[in-house]
């Protein structure tokens, strides 16, 4: 009998949902869209329950083109973007919009915090607190919202909370752990004092699960909503990016991941904690395993927004099937020589995130003159999500993430010559993996090895993790790359107080 694993990946601006074989192929993919809705400056929320609908008629779509009979499926996994804080009542329903990732309304309470609790945050959780962060979310719940806080019985992330709709039961996955300030980092567990030092209520936070361990199994009434079969059973799923991490065939200390998604990024494998204030520590998918992390708003959301606001003579032309085909931009980046000709972009577009934590931090062209054209912008917006990733790698090698090779994932790993330009910048041998699948097919093998599909995380990986090509540094481009790396460096920390004022 043919045995199946579904991916259900909750990304930012859509859900994908993959039926994968045992061995890694496609049986068949659907993407459900849904809103970011940004009703204040700073604010970006999502509703859960958009989410929710998204999942049920992608998965339901995804059974029908698939042909594949639901009682085939032997297990499903869940990833989800990082730091929501979905408030859920006692009956289960969710009380308000969750703030997501993108989100900095908190500030003033993390400053507050800040103040009051020193460096004992960090040395818990390995990570220092940020607005983006779920532990300030609750607070501004707290603060903001009391009528929808007094109600709350828990906070789930966005995995957790898919998990929840088809089981029925509250989980909290380890990978995910990091973005509330009262986890223990090195021990993978809730610290209660700090919960309460913090003013978080512990009856809030879910028990951990290791990801890939069955949790519960779909209900009747999620099965008629999905397509799924009764009973199925489901993992405790993951971070996306640690999800994507797995997918991408990086277990062992030392192997990283580059993620070219809305956001951009990269998480280093490491077999111990190691933890730097300006990164985010969290833990793997995999057991025993700690990833570091750099997380950058200057992914591939800055080339989708170049080219749904840019794009209309491409479109005209046919040269450009969609707003958000990167790869359709390269010829005329590749027509301009590395460097930009002193173009240099900063892509802080919703502020920044690692490392240097700015929430009002701005998008910045420097180098503007008669000669750029609309090639110049789009070689050098992707020149400056490089930058944005060698900053992170810079200060990981410091603490001691040692990278000898990139594993690029995500839509921006399309672009053939965005990727080179990544490997130029960082001086890393970049490999990209198959086809824009790794997080969903990461959250798949969880559900694998859960169930037994594969025994082990080793066999899963050798059996469906597939490379399409190789990308080496030109070093013919380094001292152009090292020169404009400086200025972008030196721009922000010339304009970040003019920023903080505007």
């Amino acid at each position: 009998m043919a045995v199946y694993l579904l991916g259900i990946d909750i990304g930012t601006s859509s859900c994908k949902i993959v039926l994968f074989d045992r061995d890694g192929n496609v049986k068949a993919t659907e993407t459900g869209e849904y809103k970011v809705y940004y009703p204040k400056e700073g604010w970006a929320e999502q509703d859960p329950d958009e989410w929710w609908n998204a999942v049920c008629e992608s998965t339901k779509k995804v059974i029908e083109k698939s042909g594949v009979d639901p009682s085939d499926i032997a297990g499903v996994g869940t990833d989800g973007q990082s730091w929501s804080a979905v408030a859920l009542d006692r009956e289960g329903n969710s009380l308000i919009r969750t703030p997501i990732w993108m989100d900095t309304r908190s500030g003033d309470i993390c400053r507050r915090l800040r103040e009051t609790m020193g460096d004992r945050i960090f040395e818990l959780s390995g990570n220092s607190l940020q607005p983006s962060y779920t532990t300030a979310k609750i607070l501004w719940y707290k603060e903001n919202h009391p009528e929808v806080y007094k109600n709350i019985r828990y906070i789930l992330q966005s995995n957790s909370f898919i998990v929840y709709r088809l089981t029925g039961v509250i989980s909290q996955d380890i990978s995910q752990g990091y973005g509330l300030s009262c986890f223990d980092m090195k021990k993978g567990c809730w610290d209660n004092d700090m919960a309460r030092d913090l003013n978080i209520p512990v009856d809030f936070l879910p028990e951990i699960y290791p990801c890939h361990q069955v949790v519960g199994k779909v209900t009747k009434e999620a099965a008629g909503l999905t397509g799924l079969k009764e009973g199925t059973p489901v993992v405790a799923g993951g971070l996306d990016a640690a999800c994507g991490t797995l997918g991408t065939g990086v277990l062992e200390h030392g192997e990283t991941q580059e993620q070219g998604g809305q956001a951009g990024g990269m998480s280093i494998c490491l077999d111990h904690f190691a933890a730097d204030p300006t990164l985010i520590t969290s833990f793997h998918v995999v057991p025993d395993r700690w990833l570091l992390q750099g997380g950058t708003t200057g992914g591939a959301g800055v080339m989708r927004w170049i080219t749904g606001n840019f794009g209309d003579y491409e479109r005209t032309q046919e040269k450009l099937r969609n707003m958000t085909d990167v790869a359709q931009f390269n010829e005329l980046a590749e027509g301009v020589a590395p460097g930009s000709d002193g173009l240099i972009f900063l892509p802080y577009m919703a502020g920044e995130r690692s490392p240097i934590w700015d929430p009002k931090a701005k998008g910045v062209w420097y180098g503007i003159d008669f000669t750029k054209t609309k090639a110049h912008f789009i070689r050098s917006a992707m020149e400056g999500g490089a930058f944005a990733l060698r900053h992170n790698l810079e200060i990981a090698e410091k603490c001691g993430g040692e990278v000898k090779e990139l594993r690029a994932m995500g839509g921006a790993s399309l672009a053939h010559i965005w990727t080179q330009i990544k490997s130029d910048v960082t001086g890393k041998p970049i490999t990209v993996c198959h086809s824009g699948t790794e997080t969903s097919l990461g959250a798949a093998l969880l559900a694998g090895a859960g169930t037994g599909v594969y025994e082990s995380f080793d066999e899963a990986v050798s059996l469906t993790v597939h490379t399409t090509r190789h990308h080496e540094p030109d070093p013919g481009n380094k001292e152009v790359y090292d020169r404009n790396y400086r200025i972008y460096r030196e721009l922000y920390e010339d304009l970040k107080d003019l920023m903080d004022r505007q």
